[in-house]
């Protein structure tokens, strides 16, 4: 048999095609009527630029909906939602081919491509689906994972997939075994089930068979397009149109900076009518995983925070209500103002989200009415707003002041130097908390070791803003922001270096919106490139075992994790011993998003968590890179191993731990130079 020969007659035992095309055009207009419901809800939103560096989304396209990057991260997930994707990709490709060959005449359905693709391929990809949709099955009868939402509607939708898939392989082999097809074992799945029909059934049952079944196969696909807008199944176009759309910035530049001066500038989110097109798409995008609620750290202790049902049900108001102005919070459990005042912004969710959904800024959008039109929120949050309007820093009751810390290591203010190289942001959390003022010595001292010029601002420092802006205030943020930019401005600061990752994410990536140019450094990237440089020879601390807590502010907002892990590393002898949660999917301290300012519930507390993670590695010291995290490891720690026999856990900043390093080290070298 010559191959370049190697076909099929694609309407094998099929008449009246035109009854196909008839029942097409009902089947692309109720599909059509569907995607174009989903167009018109999102045009209903505020604008948003979201169309910008074509490439940039098209990679993100890519590397998330074709390669499936974000799904796979969950194991058994993404293999069963990769198997059942490129299986219909692959069957979609092969339809195409057909409609090429067949409706427009150019014969390309031969040869080795139809035996190796058109063949071959689709068989083995057809299996594939058929693997997915058997595993997706098992998990939702059997395994049950408690994120999942549960509806006969995708009990539906499996059981329709696997039904087309099925009757697409028995028209397969019924041809096979009636035209005795030369190249049917090109074809395996439909070769064995024509090895199995012949014996037990004739040409004219076979025929029959196969005629009925092709009719029936092509009606349940026609009525899945149609239906799929309909349903969970729309994601397959939302989700793609969501990864193109979705944020190029880092996630600590998420949130969106309200414009005052514009009269009919909405103070934060209230209704539908408030939300932009982007963020109704994102109520559509969703495919109900429930990864974002799984990673949710609130909801992990116990709280009434599920970013899975927001979304959701954000989704159903946006597709019930006519009328967009009509209150959101509060209208369902998982939008009320415990749930929303739960949230960390950690990220954790949007982190998790394998759509590219942004649910983090949505609950600051809704806290800014509660904080700015409502003036409704928890009683400490409240007096944290007002220090911060009063005194510059949200720690009422503070009894020390900005400059208590620098005692005895002769550092240098802006104002009393011409120029420095060097702005040692030391932050509300550094300079006004005993515990944390110890960090910053440490960076202190590391910085005057390594020669570098520096100064500090003193009383001319204020709070960057974080805190107001995460609880909502964002006029207050943005006053706080104008009046430290100005100062940056006066004295030409060029180069900014801090402790703390909420500080560093706000000046790196929300101060350019207004205005600010300079470069920002965590302290950790700076020691790690002064130890780089030679500036810095640390000595290990012998028979030490040290852990790293990732901040979310440094870590999942500002992808930064190595630094702080290699100049831990480099301060004891043996290697970092990693937590169950690490890196992106680190498990936040508890203390983001004003949450510091909260006494939470004994039974709820999200750094208690943490900390016995912490403790379960067995390590001696836990480093942290954050004053909050230091405040709330600190807390954890001790409740987690409060009766236990044994050393304690020590809690360190990765500064002081570089510190003690370096300075024990010149204490040897002075030894033996002595």
């Amino acid at each position: 048999m010559n191959r370049a020969e190697a076909t099929r007659i694609v309407y094998w035992n099929i008449t009246h095609i035109w009854v196909m095309y008839a029942l097409l055009a009902p089947t692309v207009l109720i599909g059509g009527h569907g995607l174009y419901r989903h167009v018109r809800r999102w045009r209903r939103g505020q604008p948003e630029q979201r169309f910008d560096q074509p490439w940039a989304r098209l990679n993100n396209v890519f590397r998330h909906a074709l390669l499936q990057r974000a799904t796979r991260r969950e194991r058994y997930a993404g293999v069963f939602h990769t198997l059942l994707f490129w299986g219909m990709i692959v069957l979609t490709a092969a339809t195409i081919v057909v409609l090429i060959d067949e409706d427009f005449s150019i014969r390309i359905m031969r040869g080795e491509f139809y035996l190796w693709f058109q063949s071959l391929t689709v068989d083995l990809f057809g299996v594939a689906a058929l693997g997915g949709i058997g595993l997706a099955a098992y998990r939702r009868l059997f395994l049950k994972p408690k994120q999942l939402v549960y509806t006969r509607e995708a009990t539906v939708l499996l059981v329709l997939f696997f039904i087309i898939l099925l009757t697409g392989f028995l028209l397969e082999g019924w041809r096979i075994a009636v035209t005795n097809d030369p190249w049917g074992k090109w074809s395996p799945i439909g070769y064995a089930i024509a090895l199995v029909s012949k014996p037990i059934m004739s040409e004219t049952l076979l025929r029959g068979a196969h005629a009925t079944g092709w009719w029936f196969h092509l009606v349940l696909v026609f009525g899945l397009l149609a239906w799929a807008p309909y349903t969970k199944m729309a994601h397959v176009f939302t989700a793609v149109l969501n990864l193109y759309t979705m944020p190029l910035t880092p996630r600590g530049a998420a949130l969106k900076t309200l414009d005052f001066e514009k009269t009919d500038s909405s103070l934060g989110v209230n209704s539908l009518a408030a939300f932009s097109w982007k963020d109704l798409l994102d109520f559509d995008a969703c495919t109900e995983c429930g990864r974002c609620t799984n990673a949710c750290p609130a909801n992990a202790v116990g709280k009434n925070l599920s970013p899975r049902d927001i979304i959701l049900d954000l989704q159903r108001l946006s597709h019930s209500r006519t009328k967009l102005n009509e209150p959101l919070i509060g209208a369902t459990p998982s939008l009320s103002e415990d749930a929303l005042w739960a949230c960390t912004t950690c990220a954790a969710c949007m982190e998790a989200c394998p759509v590219g959904i942004s649910q983090m800024p949505k609950i600051v959008d809704m806290r800014r009415y509660l904080t700015m039109e409502k003036a409704e929120l928890p009683e400490t949050m409240q007096a944290a707003i007002a220090s911060l309007e009063a005194r510059g820093h949200p720690f009422a009751g503070a009894q020390y002041s900005r400059l208590d810390w620098a005692k005895g290591l002769n550092v240098p203010q802006r104002s009393e130097v011409k120029d420095c190289a060097v702005l040692l942001w030391v932050g509300c959390g550094g300079a006004l908390l005993e515990r944390n003022q110890k960090v910053i010595r440490s960076i202190t001292q590391l910085l005057q070791k390594a020669g570098i010029k520096f100064a500090v601002l003193g009383r001319e420092e204020k709070c960057t803003g974080d805190v107001a802006r995460r609880l909502g205030h964002e006029f207050l943020f943005q006053s706080l922001a104008k009046e430290n930019i100005a100062t940056f401005e006066r004295y030409q600061i060029k180069t900014v270096v801090t402790a703390c990752p909420h500080c560093f994410n706000t000046f790196k990536n929300e101060y350019p919106e207004l205005g600010s140019q300079f470069q920002v450094f965590h302290h950790t990237e700076f020691l790690e490139q002064l130890v780089r440089e030679g500036k810095l020879n640390p000595q290990p601390r012998p028979n030490a075992k040290v852990t790293f807590h990732d901040p979310c502010y440094l870590g999942r907002h500002n992808d930064i994790y190595d630094p702080p892990r290699k100049l831990a590393g480099m301060s004891v002898k043996s290697p970092v011993f990693e937590m169950a949660q690490k890196r992106e999917k680190s498990f936040c301290c508890g203390g983001g998003g004003g949450l510091s300012f909260v006494d939470e519930h004994p039974t709820q507390r999200v750094n208690r968590a943490r900390a016995q993670q912490a403790v379960d590695t067995g390590a001696d010291i836990l480093a942290v890179g954050c004053p909050f995290c230091m405040t709330m490891m600190e807390d954890g720690v001790k409740t987690c191993q409060n009766g236990q026999s044994g050393r304690p856990m020590q809690v360190m900043d990765v500064a002081e731990l570089l510190w003690e390093s370096v300075h024990n080290g010149q204490i040897d070298e002075d030894k033996k130079i002595s």
